[in-house]
């Protein structure tokens, strides 16, 4: 049998010192990082200004994007990272790529929430210096973490979810800014990012609420008193279901009655269909509508909430 041999770690200093000697050796054997990363890199340049900074390592990919190189032979740390994130915008590159000796958690984990955002790409790589026996050294490049397509979904998802934060919080001041004006019910809400805003009714576990929707919203009164089993809160809303006809009437329109099988609360609502969150240039409309709906609702269910 053929012997074989252990590998050997080589303390990076003992083959690089000072460090700008890994630069050297990197930008004459780019084809190492290229082939850890799966990017084919050329034209590469030391030292490259950037401001009034100086970058280690600039090089290009396929499509003449500029790709920025900062090695670190040593634990990862805020500085270097912030240098390459400059070094990106001054030099508005399309790729950063981070060598470290010892990449830290929440490095790792920064490098990742960047990706997620699609304005570059960003990798983070562990160097190694080995040799097998007697051999000469050699470097081993590692891939922490880099881009990928679940990254850029979730970056999607979060941009989304910022997007319809914003706008929620939005609809709500604004609805609630006119809802003051007619009626005292909201008078002690605040707007918030979530989809709904709500007041006590006045009896425990019972709350006359807004909902918005993408193309949607509601006034509903939401019952959920008995947080145990539930059977309490459908009893709620048998008793004011044995009125239907007369809140209905007070009302003016016909009243969604929903036990919400699938959870332990009861809902009663009415919906407009007229906009949602999405919809701002309906928002007066929508805003109008509820308020006026609330206001409605209130009254008609008031006498039957009191008989509780």
């Amino acid at each position: 049998m053929a012997m074989i041999d252990k590998i050997q770690r080589v303390r990076l200093r003992d083959v690089w010192h000072p460090e700008p000697k890994f630069s050297e050796w990197l930008e004459q054997n780019i084809d190492v990082l290229g082939e850890c990363i799966g990017i084919n890199l050329s034209n590469v340049r030391r030292e490259k200004d950037a401001g009034d900074f100086s970058v280690d390592l600039v090089a290009e990919d396929d499509n003449e994007n500029q790709v920025v190189i900062e090695n670190q032979l040593e634990k990862s740390n805020h500085d270097h990272l912030g240098k390459l994130i400059t070094y990106l915008t001054m030099l508005e590159a399309k790729i950063a790529i981070w060598i470290v000796s010892e990449p830290r958690p929440e490095h790792v984990r920064a490098i990742t929430r960047l990706n997620e955002s699609r304005t570059a790409a960003f990798y983070l790589l562990k160097v190694e210096a080995i040799k097998i026996g007697s051999s000469n050294p050699a470097a081993l490049l590692t891939l922490i973490t880099g881009p990928s397509e679940e990254t850029r979904v979730i970056g999607d998802q979060k941009a989304e979810l910022a997007e319809r934060h914003i706008a929620r919080k939005k609809f709500w001041t604004a609805l609630l800014a006119l809802a003051k004006n007619k009626t005292k019910l909201h008078s002690g809400a605040s707007p918030s990012t979530r989809n709904w805003v709500g007041t006590p009714a006045g009896i425990q576990g019972l709350g006359f609420g807004y909902v918005v929707r993408q193309h949607d919203a509601q006034v509903e009164l939401y019952i959920d008193q008995d947080k145990e089993t539930g059977d309490g809160n459908q009893k709620i809303l048998e008793k004011l279901q044995a009125n239907k006809d007369a809140i209905e009437k007070d009302f003016g329109d016909p009243l969604y009655w929903e036990a919400l099988e699938d959870r332990r609360a009861c809902r009663i609502s009415y919906v407009v269909n007229i906009g949602g969150w999405q919809d701002e240039e309906k928002w007066p409309e929508v805003h109008a509508v509820l308020v006026d709906a609330m206001i409605r609702f209130e009254k008609a269910l008031r006498p039957y909430l009191k008989n509780l």
